[in-house]
């Protein structure tokens, strides 16, 4: 509960409750504050028994802690009766990036290389390469579509 709270920090705590509480109220203060902490507690493990009382013998697993998506959503992913594991290992996103990054590059060359040519075999030779266009090179006039005013 307090993890997050280090040395120091507790004995600064611990000399504001002396000088705010006093030192003869202090042990009935903390008393009071660690009973208050006991019964929300109880109330808190009473109201999850009864929930899982409602739902039933097939939520005798539930934890509320379940209601949380991220929690959920691990806790289904690395259910191994649906295989996910299998896909996930199966599934390199460095390798697919690696082979796209490739084909970018390989396809930059090769349209450079045909750059150089005239418009008509430029255009044939991006037709035979398996439909790519060259987005880099403006269209030439002829391969405008017509204008169409009522289109607009």
């Amino acid at each position: 509960m307090f993890n997050d709270i280090g040395p120091l920090e507790l004995v600064t705590l611990i000399v504001l409750a002396v000088l705010v509480f006093g030192p003869d109220k202090l042990p009935k203060v903390i008393q009071d504050v660690m009973r208050t902490v006991r019964k929300i507690r109880e109330f808190s493990e009473s109201a999850k028994e009864d929930i899982r009382q409602e739902l039933g013998p097939e939520f005798k697993d539930f934890e509320l802690e379940d209601l949380n998506p991220k929690t959920f959503i691990r806790k289904q992913l690395d259910n191994d009766e649906l295989g996910l594991k299998e896909i996930r290992n199966g599934f390199n996103l460095k390798k697919e990036m690696a082979e796209v990054t490739d084909a970018v590059h390989t396809r930059d060359t090769d349209t450079s290389g045909s750059s150089g040519s005239s418009g008509s075999s430029g255009s044939a030779s991006s037709g035979s390469s398996g439909g790519r266009v060259d987005m880099t090179k403006k269209p030439e006039d002829d391969d405008r579509p017509p204008f169409d005013a009522d289109a607009t």
